[in-house]
């Protein structure tokens, strides 16, 4: 009917307001919706697994360690305990940049061996950077000395598993980069682990294997992963093998090719 006023319920487009009915509509409704997807992103991330923060621990100074340098499936370090470290221990070994251990110590793999360099620290894993002058060396032992003995206890068979998590390359994962994992880190990943960072198993349930969350990986057979598992780095999988302990460290020999992604 012509002079009518419009419903001051209803908007219209070439007035200068909105109804109070509807502004207060969207006002409520703009609150609502925001507390919802706040109370929601805090929902998510305090259900989020949180192994700890990946470190290059350097505030801890240079590290001097000893003991039996293992070439596979990844170089490693047998401690060898002593007073300052009276607990064995296995440790991850790497060198600075894209490199790997293995042309270092070649020619010291099976032996008893001193090593120096800073460690990258994350959760219940670390690794220690081989880092400096006559850093990797055979143990030396003065004339007249015997030579220290040192026997790594044998591996401990925890049995066959089947776990999802993610592949990730070491070095980055445990604090050499920021973000060391998920899509942002595939490309960087795959270039660490092929120049030789040893890959370790980032289980999506914190501590799903006998309380512990990182698990070094290997082949079947106890060697290194087959070239072609670079795909199936940075992204939700799962994997099935048996698992073994060496000391504080876990080490997860599966079936590459019987790999399942989500």
């Amino acid at each position: 009917m012509a002079g009518r006023m419009p419903d001051p319920g209803f908007f219209v487009g070439y007035l200068n307001s909105v109804p109070r009915p509807l502004a207060i509509f969207l006002v409520v409704g703009a609150a609502v919706l925001v507390g919802s997807m706040a109370g929601l992103a805090f929902a998510l991330g305090t259900n989020v697994n949180d192994p700890g923060d990946g470190t290059f621990a350097r505030k801890l100074g240079k590290q001097e360690m000893s003991g039996i340098l293992v070439e596979n499936p990844y170089p490693i370090l047998r401690v060898r305990p002593d007073a300052k470290n009276p607990e064995a221990r296995t440790v991850m070994l790497t060198v600075p940049g894209k490199r790997s251990v293995k042309r270092r110590g070649r020619k010291l793999f099976d032996q008893l061996v001193d090593v120096k360099g800073f460690m990258f620290q994350r959760g219940d894993i670390d690794m220690l950077q081989v880092q400096g002058k006559n850093s990797l060396k055979a143990v030396e032992v003065a004339e007249g000395e015997t030579p220290p003995e040192f026997t790594p206890a044998p591996a401990e068979s925890l049995g066959r598993w089947r776990l999802i998590g993610e592949i990730c390359d070491s070095k980055c994962h445990l604090g050499a980069m920021r973000p060391g994992d998920g899509l942002a880190h595939k490309a960087c990943a795959n270039l660490c682990i092929s120049s030789g960072a040893p890959p370790i198993f980032v289980t999506a349930e914190e501590g799903a294997v006998e309380g512990e969350t990182f698990l070094l990986m290997a082949n079947e057979d106890g060697g290194p992963l087959p070239d072609h598992f670079g795909d199936y780095v940075a992204v939700l999988v799962q994997l099935e093998g048996e698992v073994e302990r060496l000391d504080d460290l876990l080490v997860f020999k599966v079936d590459i090719d019987a790999t399942k992604v989500f």
